[in-house]
């Protein structure tokens, strides 16, 4: 595999120039694009797990540029979780796609499910990476407390009243620590489980609606899920404030709430340093 050489540097190729060969570096490229994620088992590829974004996105990029690409994602999403703004990065003999970008983007989204749009392509430094390189991210959860049959794969829809602004007491908390191994998934690959959380609040967008977003440098699996379940137990006045600042401090997921469906959790934003982009 072209990234087994070194994360931090792209693949390398052969070309022949007047009878002698060169070791040259592909050019890097980050790519942008968004996807509704319902019907899919998630962003990365798993043995025996057919469907993912990241596979459709390889076939697809391929078959395009006519030789094999290999796609790195900024991040794992989980099946039927969906982004609105996510980058990841391939290497490619070809050059200067940047440049020709509508007509490779074009392309692109022609080949593409509905479900995956491509927004643009990026040239990038060649140790740039679209995982480690990602300075923050932000994710937004969806809640709806009156039956609609066009929320229905957009949002969770969750009966009964809440305390928004006890949730918001325990969601102020999480800026605090950094150890969120209470809402992490169990035995995963991860060598540690420390995230600096930047940002997590619950906003009223109407009488039936709410959006949970919260922002961090880094997401465990399953994390914003855990903590939004857990927080709906804060609302619905199960636990309280202190209660759950145990919860984190205890470092167990079995503690936390439950999960919450993935079809209403957004990657929204990824921000990276502009050093690592060409031009």
């Amino acid at each position: 595999m072209k990234q087994s050489i070194n994360r931090k540097v792209s693949a390398l190729f052969f070309y022949k120039y007047k009878g002698k060969c060169y070791l040259c570096a592909m050019p890097r490229y980050f790519i942008q694009l968004a996807y509704n994620g319902v019907n899919f088992n998630g962003w990365q590829i798993q043995d025996n797990t057919p469907n993912t974004i990241q596979q459709v996105l390889q076939d697809k990029l391929s078959m395009i540029l006519s030789e094999t690409i290999e796609v790195v994602g900024c991040g794992r999403t989980d099946t039927g979780v969906s982004a609105k703004d996510y980058f990841a990065h391939f290497d490619s003999s070809k050059t200067n796609l940047h440049l020709d970008e509508s007509n490779c983007v074009y392309k692109l989204n022609k080949v593409l499910p509905y479900e995956i749009a491509v927004k643009k392509i990026y040239s990038v430094k060649d140790e740039a990476s679209a995982r480690f390189d990602a300075e923050f991210r932000s994710y937004e959860y969806f809640l709806h407390s009156y039956k609609d049959p066009f929320l229905t794969t957009t949002s969770l829809l969750h009966y009964g009243d809440l305390n928004i602004d006890a949730m918001n007491e325990a969601a102020a908390y999480l800026l605090t620590v950094t150890d969120f191994t209470s809402f992490s998934k169990v035995n995963t690959q991860t060598k540690t489980n420390n995230c600096n959380v930047t940002f997590a609040k619950w906003t009223k967008l109407n009488d039936t609606q709410f959006v949970f977003k919260i922002t961090a440098n880094r997401f465990l699996q399953n994390m914003v899920r855990a903590i939004v379940g857990t927080l709906l137990e804060v609302g619905k006045g199960k636990i309280t404030l202190e209660e759950f600042k145990t919860i984190v401090n205890n470092k167990n997921r079995s503690d936390a709430g439950m999960s919450v469906a993935g079809h209403a959790l957004y990657l929204t934003d990824i921000q990276y340093p502009s050093s690592i982009f060409n031009g």
